[in-house]
Formats: structure tokens, sequence, C-alpha cells
């Protein structure tokens, strides 16, 4: 069979841009209204893309003052997409850190059921001391312990959307039975982090399982994933880097005995798109203008623990300063990534913030849709991708774009879609339903 992309459209208020709300066409009230992300995923819908995603945190992002930080609770919001559309693939981020199981194994399989089969769950272990003080702690758990958990938390949940057998239900009117009692069992989990009797109050979904999405790229984070993910969020600047990412989490996958097909690597692109070069370039230079550099200037020390006297916007990142990957507990890949850019292009750290403003790190390119085009066929023939999280830094103009002068072109090229073959999200990337681990005790 002929490779295929696989696209994901990541939204994110009116933008992935940090500026974008101040636009003239953005609607600085979006971000908790539901009619424009119900409008966003039915166009995402029309071009036939994989699935939509929602980022989250349990902390509020940002500073309010400068930029709209609050945001709906996105397996909430998810529930409102699922009747506003028919085959997208719906994916949301829920924390393992300062989640319970049940609840969200509970939460996920609602999803499924809602969306005949449409639900995908983005794993994340949430870095940050401000999350932790939101759960009574005083400091984020260690980047160690916080993989063990979630390890173990997804063990749970899968166990929990187990304990009914497919066929459990009969719904049989005539002898009274609803279900078959014997083919609904608890799961006893005992371990380390958690202790959870089950079964769960819900039958197994369309799909089994939620597709499985992760979002790390650290030692721990390629660990999680090769042992786990179905899908793999990551960030990478150039090609040589995804190429290295690819391969080594390929390679791990196949190590614990996956097939490598089995997990869909999508880094980010942020696509600034005009007609012609130059048009982009000054959509591009419009939000560069709108951001406020010395909030991102206090956001960036934020991030590498540093005074913000200590960086000058006019020089470079004073990298001599800053703490390695090893001494820092949240964001690690996203934390070397940063650097590395600084470094490798010599940035200013006024230049380091125009870079960031429209990605926080992923990859920002900007040009006409064939350039577009071109960029993401480089990445997947190129052995860097299985496709993309694609980021608009404006929407939802730049989702129209994307959609509508994009795809078209990669329609042309045999490299996406032209219409759904599946129902569920899991058909979308050539994903099988799991099979259920647990024989119904009648058996």
């Amino acid at each position: 069979m002929t490779r295929e992309l696989h696209l994901n459209a990541f939204l994110m208020g009116v933008g992935h841009h940090e500026a974008s709300w101040r636009l003239p066409e953005s609607d600085p009230y979006a971000d908790w209204d539901v009619k424009h992300f119900q409008e966003l995923a039915r166009i995402a819908e029309r071009g036939k893309l994989d699935s939509v995603f929602f980022a989250d945190s349990p902390v509020l992002n940002g500073h309010p003052g400068r930029r709209p930080a609050g945001k709906l609770e996105p397996t909430v919001l998810l529930t409102a997409l699922a009747v506003v559309t028919e085959r997208i693939g719906l994916i949301a981020t829920a924390s393992t850190s300062y989640n319970e199981p049940y609840n969200l194994a509970r939460r996920f399989a609602s999803i499924d059921h809602v969306s005949r089969g449409r639900a995908g769950w983005n794993i994340v272990t949430t870095a940050g001391a401000d999350a932790a003080r939101n759960f009574g702690l005083d400091d984020v758990p260690a980047h160690r312990d916080r993989y063990e958990r979630a390890a173990e938390f997804v063990e749970v949940a899968t166990k929990l959307w187990d304990s009914w057998a497919d066929d459990a239900v009969r719904a049989d009117k005539v002898a009274g039975v609803h279900a078959d009692a014997g083919k609904v069992r608890a799961i006893n989990h005992h371990g380390r982090h958690f202790r959870v009797d089950g079964p769960l109050n819900v039958p197994r979904s369309p799909q089994g399982y939620p597709l499985l999405v992760q979002a790390g790229s650290s030692e721990d984070g390629r660990e999680f994933a090769a042992r786990w993910a179905e899908a793999v969020f990551t960030a990478q600047q150039t090609l040589a880097e995804g190429q290295a990412f690819y391969r080594d989490l390929k390679r791990r996958t196949a190590e614990l005995g996956r097939d490598p097909d089995s997990i869909k690597i999508l880094p980010g692109i942020v696509p600034v798109i005009g007609d012609t070069p130059a048009e982009a370039r000054e959509r591009e230079a419009e939000l560069e203008r709108l951001i406020s550099p010395e909030y991102a200037r206090r956001q960036l020390a934020e991030r590498f623990g540093l005074d913000e006297e200590l960086l000058r916007l006019d020089e470079p990142l004073p990298v001599e300063l800053l703490p390695t990957e090893d001494e820092i507990e949240g964001a690690k890949s996203r934390f070397t990534l940063i650097v590395d850019l600084a470094k490798r292009e010599n940035l200013t750290v006024r230049q380091l913030i125009g870079r960031l403003g429209g990605g926080r790190g992923h990859r920002t390119f900007t040009g006409t849709p064939v350039q577009v085009a071109d960029a993401i066929e480089e990445w997947f023939d190129g052995g860097a991708a299985d496709g993309f999280n694609i980021m608009p830094a404006v929407l939802p103009s730049g989702l129209i774009a994307f959609v509508d002068k994009v795809l078209p072109i990669l329609r042309e090229r045999g490299l996406f879609r032209t219409e759904y073959t599946g129902a569920t999200l899991r058909e979308h990337y050539g994903l099988p339903r799991p099979a259920n681990s647990w024989e119904p005790a009648s058996r």
C-alpha cells in the first residue's frame, strides 16, 4: 500500500502565535466560545484530517493581563465537538500526575461512546511547580517518578477498559438479561501508586481503548512512548534532528516487541501561509511586531530559572549561565531544543523570542502553499515523520488556508487521502482495535 501522511490539527484559541489574539480578525473571547471550536473542527473534518487535538495543563498558563490565558477543559469540549462532526478524531490531553485512573478511564470511554469511536488521549505527566501547588504539593514530583506513575496509570486504565468483554452486553428482553455478569470482571490492581478494584462502570467502547498519544521527547518520555504510545506529538527544528528522533523511537518500539509501524510520529509545524513568499513574510512580520518583548523575556527567564535581567534582548542567550537538562525536572526535551536553537543560529534573546512566539519551540515555516507542501513532503519522505501536527499561527484563517491551499497539493502528489475510508480514529491512523486482554470468567 502507498504510504500516506497522517495530519492532526492542534487547535489553540485563535492561533499558536502568542500575539494572534491582537490581530483585527481575531475574537479575543474565542477561547471560551464552544461555537468557535466547533467551527474549527468542521473545517478540519472538511479537509479529511485524521484528528483535532487540544493541549491542557491544570494551571493558569501565562499572564492573564497580557494574553488569553484560560481555556475550557478539553475532555468536556470534545463531547461538544462530537455532536457536530461525524468522522474526525478527537484527542485531548489529560495528566497522569493530577488525575486518578478510574475517573479518567471512565471519561475517555464515555467520549469514545459519545463519538462512536473517535476518542484519543494525549498522556502527559505535567511539569511545573505551579501545577503541583494546585494539588497540595510543594513542588513538582521528580521526572522519573512522574513517568513511573504514568506507566502504572496507563496499565490500570487499559485493565479497566478491558474489564467488560466485548460481548458482555446481551440486552435480552425476553430472558431478562441485560449483560452477562460473568463477562464483567474486577481488575483487583494493587500497585505502588494505585489500588483499583474495578470493574469500570462503562462497557467496552467502540475502539476498545482510545488512541494513546504521548508528547515528550526526554529519555523517560521516549521509553514511555515506545511502551504505550500509538501516536507521538514531538518537536524538532531540523530534518537531521527529526530523522534521529524517528529512528530512535522506532528502534525502541521494535526492541519492546511492537511493530514500529504501530507508532506514528507527528512533529509539530507552524505554517504561516501566503500566496506569495513576500505575503507570507509580511504575515509573519505582522505577528512578530505584536509580541510584547518584555513579557516574553520574563516567560523565557522563568523557563530557564534565571533572573530576567540576565537576559538582554539584543545580546545572545547566556548559555553559560543555564542549568543542564539533568538539573531541571520539567519539560526537559523542550528546554534542550530551545537552547540548541539559540546556539545553532546564534540568536539574540529578541530573535529567540520571535522564533518561539509562533510555536514555543515547534518548527515555524513561512511560505507559499507549495513551499509548505514541499517542507512536509521532505520530512515525510526523508524518514523524519509519519505525518504532522499542524499548528496554525492564526485561527481560523490559518487552518482554512492549510485545508484549502496546501491539502490539494498534497493530494495531487498522492500523499494524503481524498476521503475518509474508516469511521474510527484508529482506522484513520491505520491501527487495529486492541484485543481484550481479559478472558471472561465464563469461558
